[in-house]
């Protein structure tokens, strides 16, 4: 059976909360079909799974000004929300995960309102060449989710004085394309967050055949407190800041990155990356790629190689680097 979700709550961290509990239940087997779920939030920043919060938002600007910093449970770089960005997760298993089928549910929706819009690259959405949605991807056993954020009618402006790209990102982007590559949907047509979010529901519904309203039960209601309780932990949002006597900065094809190790006996005992590449799962992929291998750039390139392409990307600058 299908399920639409409507979140009634303004707030991140409730909502990847509730994302994040539908991911759980698909990969024990509770849940089948395909869930569509929404949620708009107010004034947040979203940060990726596995980056650093310091070096991606002015933190201390974002308190006084009373701006949430959420962390997603997906890959994928930091974005502004606001109350004229409606987000959709897609939440399914491997066997109803469709990739291009929902691509295309977003796509004849915007269409339908009167923008042509296009798949552009493995994650965006364009209309008149500019970017109005980005995605992100979660894999997690059998549970499979596709989620993003649609800009009707976002302040933009405030994307740069809540996001703090490193220098690296912003030359490698440009500074004056930043501004210019994104576009509201209500800048092209008369949109608002309430008719796309119906227009997509028609879609789905007609894609998909019928759905029925998701309620969670108190024990849902329960474990999605807990799920939020977790998205608000300090640590869940900063975590630790320890010492690494060796560190790699760069700006590599699949995103920023940041390599922290720590070394004992001339090893590498720890290795932590931040990164916001939309592979959720690659700073944990390079850490046990590196665990345990001396510290040298031959070597280390050696083991990283192991790995699949972002990995060998990685070993490639490892070893025109040196030690």
């Amino acid at each position: 059976m299908n399920r639409l979700l409507v979140s009634r709550s303004g707030d991140g961290r409730v909502n990847l909360a509730q994302d994040e509990y539908l991911l759980e239940q698909y990969r024990a087997g509770t849940m089948d079909g395909v869930t569509l779920y929404f949620y708009v939030n107010e004034n947040a920043v979203i940060i990726g799974r596995n980056q650093n919060a310091w070096r991606e938002c002015a933190v201390d600007r974002m308190e006084k000004d009373g701006v949430q910093l959420v962390r997603r449970h997906t890959g994928g770089g930091a974005v502004y929300h606001d109350g004229g960005n409606l987000n959709f997760s897609f939440i399914t298993d491997e066997k109803h995960y469709d990739k291009a089928l929902f691509n295309g549910i977003i796509i004849r929706a915007v269409k339908s309102l009167g923008i042509d819009a296009e798949v552009s690259g493995r994650n965006d959405f364009t209309a008149e060449g500019r970017k109005f949605s980005g995605c992100a991807y979660a894999l997690s056993g059998v549970a499979r989710g596709m989620h993003g954020t649609l800009l009707v009618s976002a302040e933009l402006d405030k994307l740069p004085k809540y996001l703090s790209p490193s220098k690296k990102k912003l030359m490698a982007k440009g500074i004056a394309s930043v501004r210019s590559r994104v576009v509201n949907l209500s800048e092209l047509a008369p949109v608002t967050v309430e008719a796309l979010r119906e227009a997509v529901i028609r879609e789905f519904l007609g894609t998909l055949g019928e759905a029925e309203e998701l309620v969670f039960d108190e024990s849902a209601l329960e474990r999605i407190e807990a799920l939020t309780e977790k998205h608000r932990s300090w640590e869940h949002l900063f975590g630790a800041s320890p010492v690494f006597d060796v560190e790699y900065s760069e700006r590599l094809s699949f995103g920023e990155m940041r390599l922290m190790l720590s070394l004992r006996g001339g090893r590498i005992a720890r290795a932590e990356m931040s990164t916001d590449a939309l592979n959720a799962d690659l700073p944990g992929q390079i850490a046990a790629l590196l665990h345990g291998v001396r510290y040298d750039a031959k070597e280390m390139a050696a083991a990283l190689k192991q790995g699949g392409e972002e990995a060998r990307e990685l070993a490639d600058y490892i070893e025109r680097m040196g030690n």
